[in-house]
């Protein structure tokens, strides 16, 4: 405020001998009023990412925890099915009928929720195995194992299953094992679910159990905040993979797990989602997109989602140097988990 006052002399000066200047037909044609004022541009709004359509999944129902609690995963399945009914997003689950065994009758009722909220369910092998593991015969009956139930279910709204997950995303090698497990799943109606958005929300989910199970409120608020803010990130670089490869936004399919971590920030994704532009349809809707009929030419060991699969089909580079892995201390505190849980 004394530098203001210490400047009035002087700019009343000014004034004073100041020649009057005539209005300019063109507004920007005013001079400066002060000498050498560098002329700044206008603030322009940061660009709007362009409209566009994603379908949600969640792998792994009726819950991916570590903790041995029925409630735990009744909770998961009633808050991640209000967000979508409150939010009025479709979304499909992956269910592996292997982890009814905790509590039959009630992950029965978690998987009856699903349907009963209007979305669909598919099929995600009994086990949660791998064909490379296991080989192509074992893998194809496991993936009879894990139908009975969505079967079932399904038969009572009058639908059959009709979506594959492959866990892991492992479609199987060599190439002779990843053509007989597509054709068995051909003769029996089912069609691959891709995935073309993939945040790596399982590396975060069990460190947040954990901290959950330990009572430990700011770890697992860090670990919430660090998930949502990579996963905003990572649907960006998706975004920007896909015009690399198609030259515009193809309808994404996103993976998610049935996780508590999930259902603790449904209000959060949905704003992700808001922000991005991205409005939830069908996984139908995103699979009739042209993009969707991209042969997939890999026949390798490593699980790799689908654009990765179509840059080398189509010969064109994805946009690496962009690429964030998950935090360091997020992979660290997953290792350690995880170690203590064998």
């Amino acid at each position: 405020m004394r530098k203001f006052l210490l400047f009035l002399p002087s700019l009343a000066l000014l004034v004073l001998v100041a020649p009057v200047v005539r209005a300019a037909p063109n507004a920007h044609a005013l001079p400066n009023v002060l000498p050498n004022a560098a002329a700044k541009p206008a603030p322009q709004a940061p660009a709007r990412p362009p409209r566009g359509t994603i379908a949600l999944t969640f792998d792994d129902l009726p819950g991916l925890t570590q903790l041995n609690s029925q409630p735990y995963v009744d909770y998961i399945n009633v808050m991640i099915l209000r967000g979508l009914r409150h939010y009025h997003f479709p979304a499909t689950g992956f269910v592996n009928e292997g982890k009814l065994a905790l509590d039959r009758p009630r992950q029965f009722a978690n998987l009856r929720r699903w349907l009963d909220a209007g979305m669909d369910l598919g099929n995600h092998t009994f086990s949660h195995n791998s064909p490379n593991q296991i080989g192509g015969r074992a893998y194809i009956a496991d993936i009879a194992r894990g139908e009975p139930v969505i079967r079932e279910l399904l038969a009572e709204r009058h639908r059959r299953p009709r979506w594959f997950r492959y866990p892991y995303l492992e479609t199987g090698s060599p190439e002779a094992v990843k053509r007989e497990i597509e054709q068995w799943l051909t003769e029996h109606g089912y069609r691959n679910a891709p995935v073309t958005i993939d945040a790596d929300d399982w590396e975060f989910a069990e460190p947040y159990d954990d901290a959950i199970a330990r009572h430990d409120e700011p770890r697992r608020q860090r670990i919430r905040a660090t998930y949502l803010a990579y996963t905003e990130r990572t649907i960006g670089w998706y975004r920007s993979a896909s015009r690399a490869l198609f030259g515009r936004d193809i309808p994404y399919v996103m993976l998610l797990h049935a996780t508590r971590l999930n259902a603790d920030s449904m209000d959060e994704l949905a704003a992700i989602l808001k922000r991005q532009r991205l409005r939830p349809v069908s996984l139908d809707q995103v699979m009739r997109d042209p993009a969707y009929r991209t042969p997939d030419p890999y026949s390798g060991k490593d699980g790799i989602e689908w654009l990765e699969r179509w840059s080398m089909e189509l010969h064109k580079p994805l946009p690496w140097d962009s690429f964030e892995d998950v935090p360091k201390a997020i992979q660290e505190d997953y290792k350690r988990v995880d170690a203590d849980q064998k």
